[in-house]
């Protein structure tokens, strides 16, 4: 069964910083992509970050372009999200996702096939 767990939520003051890990079992994500997605009551969920594990391909957001940094440790078939300079706008429910057909980065939410369950990640003022 495939699954994928994040970790690494929680509250921090902006400024501050937090790293969130993507876990994944029951295959290898080597050969996919992998993003990370936002969203917030009321909003749709929106992408964040993708990285395709075969080139290191990577796109961020605007908004979190520098501040963001998405890696992965193919020997532990595990992906993380660095997120420093955290603003309030930046609070969420973060989700990692993979897409394990495309071999694309693509940024709709329905393009990819797995998904974490979530976390909270919460930025103080």
């Amino acid at each position: 069964q495939v699954q994928l767990v994040e970790s690494g939520g929680g509250l921090v003051q902006a400024g501050g910083s937090l790293r969130l890990s993507c876990a994944a079992s029951g295959r290898s994500f080597r050969s996919d992509v992998m993003g990370w997605f936002r969203q917030v009551p009321g909003k749709e969920r929106e992408i964040v970050a993708a990285s395709r594990w075969s080139d290191s391909t990577t796109y961020y957001a605007d908004s979190v372009k520098g501040r963001f940094t998405i890696s992965r440790d193919n020997a532990k078939n595990t992906g993380s999200l660095q997120m420093n300079s955290l603003k309030p706008e930046d609070t969420a429910v973060y989700y990692c996702a993979a897409d394990i057909i495309s071999g694309r980065i693509r940024l709709g939410p329905e393009s990819y096939h797995y998904w974490g369950q979530g976390t909270q990640v919460t930025v103080s003022s």
